[in-house]
Parts: C-alpha cells; sequence; structure tokens
C-alpha cells in the first residue's frame, strides 16, 4: 500500500455510535489530521476520560445476502416509482429496524449499475437502476460488498458507474475499484469503540476476463492477497476485519470443499498471535448456507439472497442476517471477540416484491404457514454444521 491515499467521503451514521471513519493513512501526520476530521476516525487514547470510555464500547455488526435485481425486481421498483422512477424503500422497508439498531452494517451489491435513466437489464448481464443506493442508504446501511461474479457484467464503466452512485447516496463500498490506487486504499469503518476494515472478494466474473492491466477492477480470491490486505488494514488501525466472500456452489446449502479449505486457511492465518481475519461473511450460492467457528472465528458460509425475483427453486427467495455483537478486548494487544451470535431469516414474498423479516411476521401472524415453512428451511441450513453448539441463536 502507498503510503499517501486520498480519504473517500464519508457520512455520520444515523445510528448512536460513534459515525463512520474516514479512510485512515499510515502516516502518523495522516492520522492526526483524520481525527480531527469532524469526528470520523478512531479516537486517540490519552487523556480525555470521554474518548478512552468509547474505545471500549462494544458494537454490533448486521451484514445481509445477495441484492440479485432482476428483471422482475426492477419492474416493481419502477411500479413502486410510480411508473417516473425506480423506487426500492418499500421492498426493503421491512429490514430497516434490524439494520438501523445496528451500530454497522454491511449489504452486498451482487450486480452493477446502468447509467441514469437505462437500459436496465436482470439476468444474465445485469444493469440495476441506481436509484437502489440511496435506498439502501436509506434504510441504515453503511458499506456493501462489491465484489461478485456480476462485477464486470457491464464493463469499466459499469464498476465506476455504481461506484460513484454508491458514494454519492453516502455508502462506502468494497471488493472493486476504479484506480489500482483505490484497491489498495482500505476500507475502515467506526462503530462503537471499534475501527472495522472491510474487505471483498470474489471467485471469478462468469468468464468475463478482467482487461489485462486493470486487475485492481475486482477483488479475485487469492488467499496471500487476502491475508496481506488484511494486514495491512490493521496496521492502518483497524480492530476488527471482516472479510465478505463470494464463493460456493449455487444451489447446494452445504459449503463446497473450496469453502472449507479457505475458511480453515484464512482462520486460521496469525501475526504476532492474534488472528488476521475476525469474521467471514459468505455470499453467491442463492440459498442459506451454514454458519459455524473455524478455529475460534465465525464464518457465514452463505446468506443467501436477500432480494431476488422468482426463481426455479423458493429457496432462492430465502436468506439469513448475520448479526454479531463484538466486545471490546480485556487487555492491550487483545482481540475484539464476538460475544454474542444471531441470525435472523428472511424470505421474499411476492405481488408484490418486499424482503419479509421472519420472526416479526409470524410473531404477528402466527398462522402464516408459508412463512413459518420458510423459517424452518432457513433455520435446519444455518444450523446444520452445529452453530447451536458454537452458541449461535435466533434473532429478531
Amino acid at each position: 500500500m502507498s503510503q499517501h491515499r486520498r480519504t473517500r467521503p464519508r457520512t455520520p451514521a444515523r445510528r448512536a455510535a460513534a459515525p463512520l471513519a474516514c479512510t485512515l493513512l499510515l502516516t502518523s501526520a495522516a492520522l492526526a489530521a483524520c481525527a480531527s476530521d469532524g469526528g470520523r476516525s478512531a479516537p486517540q487514547t490519552g487523556k480525555d476520560p470521554a474518548a478512552d470510555a468509547r474505545e471500549h464500547e462494544p458494537f454490533t455488526l448486521v451484514a445481509t445476502g445477495d441484492l440479485l435485481v432482476h428483471d422482475s425486481v426492477i419492474r416493481q421498483a419502477h411500479t413502486d416509482g410510480g411508473g417516473q422512477s425506480y423506487d426500492f424503500r418499500r421492498m426493503l422497508e421491512d429490514v430497516r429496524p434490524m439494520v438501523e439498531g445496528a451500530d454497522l452494517a454491511l449489504c452486498h451489491m451482487e450486480t452493477v449499475y446502468g447509467a441514469d435513466g437505462g437500459p436496465f437489464t436482470g439476468y444474465p448481464l445485469f444493469q440495476t437502476p441506481p436509484e437502489i443506493a440511496g435506498a439502501v442508504k436509506d434504510v441504515g446501511y453503511d458499506s456493501c460488498s462489491t465484489a461478485s461474479n456480476h462485477t464486470l457484467d457491464a464493463g469499466v464503466e459499469g464498476v465506476a458507474r455504481t461506484l460513484e452512485a454508491m458514494e454519492a447516496a453516502g455508502l462506502a463500498h468494497a471488493g472493486s475499484a476504479r484506480t489500482a490506487e483505490e484497491r489498495d486504499e482500505p476500507v475502515l469503518l467506526r462503530a462503537g469503540g471499534a475501527t472495522i476494515a472491510h474487505l471483498a472478494y470474489t471467485y471469478g466474473t462468469n468468464g468475463i476476463p478482467v482487461p489485462e492491466g486493470q486487475d485492481w477492477l475486482v477483488n479475485v480470491i487469492d488467499p496471500d492477497r487476502i491475508v496481506a490486505d488484511a494486514r495491512a488494514a490493521r496496521r492502518a488501525g483497524a480492530d476488527v476485519v471482516v472479510l465478505s466472500m463470494h464463493w460456493g456452489t449455487e444451489w447446494q446449502e452445504a459449503p463446497d470443499d473450496l469453502q472449507l479449505s479457505l475458511a480453515e486457511e484464512l482462520t486460521a492465518s496469525r501475526s504476532g498471535g492474534r488472528r488476521d481475519i475476525d469474521l467471514i461473511l459468505g455470499t453467491h450460492a442463492h440459498v442459506p448456507q451454514p454458519y459455524e467457528k473455524v478455529n475460534g472465528t465465525w464464518v457465514v458460509y452463505g446468506m443467501g439472497d436477500q432480494v431476488a425475483g422468482v426463481m426455479n427453486d423458493p429457496r432462492g427467495q430465502f436468506g439469513s442476517a448475520a448479526r454479531f455483537t463484538f466486545s471490546p478486548p480485556g487487555a492491550e494487544g487483545e482481540p475484539w471477540d464476538v460475544e454474542k451470535a444471531e441470525f435472523v431469516p428472511h424470505a421474499v414474498d411476492n405481488d408484490p416484491i418486499t424482503v419479509v423479516n421472519l420472526p416479526r411476521s409470524l410473531a404477528e401472524s402466527p398462522d402464516d404457514a408459508a412463512h413459518a415453512d420458510a423459517l424452518d428451511a432457513v433455520s435446519r441450513a444455518v444450523m446444520s454444521r452445529g452453530a447451536d453448539r458454537d452458541g449461535l441463536v435466533l434473532g429478531h
């Protein structure tokens, strides 16, 4: 990483926790400048008792699965926009209480954006209305992973349009970039008393070649590079390193051999006795996959789809939100640890397309058989590798 990089724009968080961090630089002078940047950086230790107290505040992180904007989702957003625009807020509204209740919320932006006014397309080469960025921000998300097998669907221009629209909406992003310098710039976010690094990678790009000399456009999974990036983020000030991984076998609930081997390798990585990666969040498989602890680190193999149109397999509209509460270290040099691990099942209703928080829906309508079946299916998949023994519980 270079010693000097530009700082991405950040907007204040809505929750009671400290606002989003600016992107921290490696020099002490830059760190000091960041500290004076409207409170957006990690607080300095020392003389201020209030700042010292904030450093010991726990934080809760929520993450959700693929925003997979099929043609039917685009049509729904156009209808919800009165035929004049594309409005995704109504279909996402049910996630607002959970997302706004977290100190840090991460989404997965599976698809790239089309130009203002279109054309907009679904599968197989997605171009999503850029209005989705504002809707995602409006319901409470702070950052989104953008590395997926669809990152290059609209070429270099699609990557640039997507990141520009996300920044205009106030969303941070990780996993794709417009320049080599941007790719090497760690995405650091503030929640509770911690600075959190968000990293993101994909297994590939559906056979679309990455342009020669522009491998910075999208982060492709390479364990050595991932570990190097995690260590660089730690040097840049990260207390917690969160890794978004677009991986796995589509429509397979069990993690495949590559997921298992990567999870083992990445969670085993240590620097000075301290783990390099604190949490792994998986996307891509389109169905809910298990959670489990690997080498003492939580791995979510796959959260399923958060938004998707009707597919041949109804599980394509099932997913889970991962919610982890981190507690501060007990002593200098010790890690932040997960003190509570939860999953919140959700599904997509159709006509109109709507994301539904299943536990809350069933609390209000306990006789809804379809929602009860969906909750059971998600819960079975999530717990299929014994996550309940590791302390995972159903959240609401």
